[in-house]
């Protein structure tokens, strides 16, 4: 039987899929750069904690055994740093599997998913894997503030009678743009209460102080409000994937049905507990790149760019047309950036913050490209 005839026998859902494009084959271009410069995945330079490295090593020499199923040390941990009740918690394999389970859970030929254009690649993934329909509301035009951000009143309109899921990203991956408390509120005070809103909160830890992009405070009056987290970024902990999600418990125990036994590995647990414990390291991540976020997004400006605003550890360019040329220019030159064509944007280039260095770096190569 070849490959073609075996599509035969998959589901309608999962024939209509596309797999999640990574960008690049990362491990090939390591091979061919000594030194390559990975500014694509949204990954925090300044890595984990000290004391999360240390955790690991700690639990080395206990790989025979499964890790803990419930994760609950980590679940009190957690609570405790959320402010939240431990049974509002469940944990995943990187908040990803928590995107795709929600839609598991909530969503299917009968009952819809509406997103925003330009959202996470993850969300019409889930919602094509359980053959939910999907409505993609249009972004913020091209002369708002938040160009191409989140606009929740056409969210609002999209989501008709029929849908079941929301997704929404706050700051949202790949524009950088985000929207604030007060506007969530009143998404969900005039969405249905039989919607149930998940606001993917992946880069929360990098926002300013002065924004009030968070969604936690919300969760005590909205039972519909999901918000997942994830120590990948701020945390450094992207190699071992750990995610969570935040809700009413009755939601939460819907999810633990479906989660994956021992989803979340013994290193992984013991170094997410002991990241959480060293908010110091977290703060100069934080501080580090909110300086690089700045300075970058000035000296692209100046050379004539146009940059999205933005509140992650990312920057979102606008090249022109040239834009497919330049990236594979960069990768000439050992510096990996994430293009974003399968997005709609093929004029774009997302930019990962690195340290200093790095994006002196960054900056020379684009500038011998574009010369």
């Amino acid at each position: 039987m070849n490959a073609t005839a075996f599509d035969a026998l998959a589901t309608a859902s999962v024939r209509s899929l596309r797999a999640y494009d990574p960008g690049h084959d990362l491990v090939a271009l390591r091979r061919r750069f000594g030194g390559l410069l990975e500014l694509g995945a949204n990954e925090s330079p300044y890595g984990p904690s000290p004391r999360a490295v240390a955790a690991v090593h700690g639990v080395l020499g206990e790989l025979h055994r499964y890790p803990d199923p419930l994760g609950g040390d980590l679940k009190r941990a957690l609570a405790a740093h959320l402010c939240v009740d431990a049974a509002a918690l469940v944990l995943g394999n990187g908040s990803h599997e928590l995107l795709m389970q929600l839609a598991q859970v909530f969503a299917g030929p009968g009952a819809g998913v509406a997103m925003s254009r330009y959202g996470f690649a993850v969300y019409a993934i889930a919602a094509h894997a359980v053959g939910a329909p999907l409505t993609v509301a249009e972004a913020l035009p091209a002369d708002h503030a938040m160009a191409r951000g989140h606009d929740l009143p056409a969210i609002a309109t999209a989501a008709r009678a029929g849908t079941r899921l929301v997704y929404l990203a706050n700051p949202n991956n790949p524009t950088g743009t985000w929207f604030e408390r007060p506007q969530l509120r009143r998404f969900l005070e005039g969405i249905g209460e039989d919607v149930i809103v998940v606001v993917d909160q992946a880069y929360r830890e990098y926002v300013d102080p002065d924004k009030s992009c968070c969604a936690l405070p919300l969760l005590r009056g909205f039972r519909n409000l999901v918000v997942t987290g994830t120590f990948s970024k701020a945390y450094g902990l992207a190699g071992l994937r750990v995610g969570y999600a935040v809700a009413d418990p009755g939601i939460v125990a819907l999810l633990e049905r479906l989660r994956e036994s021992f989803n979340v590995n013994s290193p992984a647990l013991a170094a997410a507990i002991a990241a959480l414990g060293d908010q110091e390291h977290v703060a100069r991540a934080v501080a580090g790149n909110r300086a690089q976020r700045e300075r970058i997004a000035d000296a692209l400006r100046v050379r004539g760019l146009v940059v999205h605003p933005s509140q992650t550890n990312f920057v979102l360019v606008d090249l022109g047309a040239d834009t497919p040329a330049i990236e594979r220019a960069l990768v000439d030159r050992g510096v990996v950036t994430r293009p974003m064509g399968g997005y709609g944007l093929p004029q774009c280039l997302r930019v990962s913050l690195g340290a200093a260095g790095e994006n002196d770096r960054f900056l020379d190569a684009l500038d011998g490209v574009m010369r």
